[in-house]
């Protein structure tokens, strides 16, 4: 039996406005697959809302952080307790691809790829034309929502979100330095 090695779970800087986090979840990858585009299914770890998967179809996501676990931990302040944003389908290649617009302006792109790896598949997401306003928040989000996909998809129970995305952010500001500043 070949033995896969996790990935790093920190984000990766690639370049000043692209990160990339690499997740091994337990297959198949049509499951996967699923909690990525399934709106009620993507709502337990990251945010809901249906997707037409067609290129050029807009979207929305809904965030609602304080429903992911229970207790949800401590929201900062700056957050409310619902978040909307548009966004719209770039590709999509079913079960390995799918990328979107990060908002209506469409500055932004995220990009989740797949790959099985015998009995596990291999998630990458790579965000893309980040502005570094936004770096150590977005880092420490897709790192804790992807920790959540873990959890959920190994029937693990999940640490507070909020006071984990809040310990992540303090690490990231201390890896990225300047940077993230």
């Amino acid at each position: 039996m070949k033995h896969i090695t996790q990935p790093s779970p920190f984000a990766t800087l690639l370049e000043p406005e692209v990160i990339r986090l690499e997740r091994l979840l337990p297959g198949p990858i049509e499951r996967v697959w699923a909690y990525l585009t399934d709106g009620e299914l993507r709502r337990k770890w990251l945010a809901a809302g249906q997707m037409d998967l067609r290129p050029g179809a807009a979207f929305e996501l809904v965030w609602r952080n304080d429903e992911l676990t229970d207790p949800p931990g401590q929201r900062p302040e700056n957050f409310g307790e619902e978040h909307r944003m548009t966004s719209h389908i770039v590709e999509v290649s079913a079960p390995h691809k799918l990328v979107f617009t990060w908002g209506e302006q469409e500055r932004g792109e995220v990009c989740f790829e797949l790959a099985p790896l015998g009995e596990e598949v291999k998630l990458t997401v790579t965000h893309r034309r980040l502005p570094s306003a936004s770096l150590l928040g977005v880092s420490a989000g897709w790192h804790a929502h992807l920790d959540l996909l873990v959890v959920l998809v190994s029937d693990v129970v999940p640490q507070p979100h909020w006071d984990h995305w809040t310990a992540l952010r303090t690490e990231y500001a201390r890896r990225y330095g300047d940077i993230g500043a």
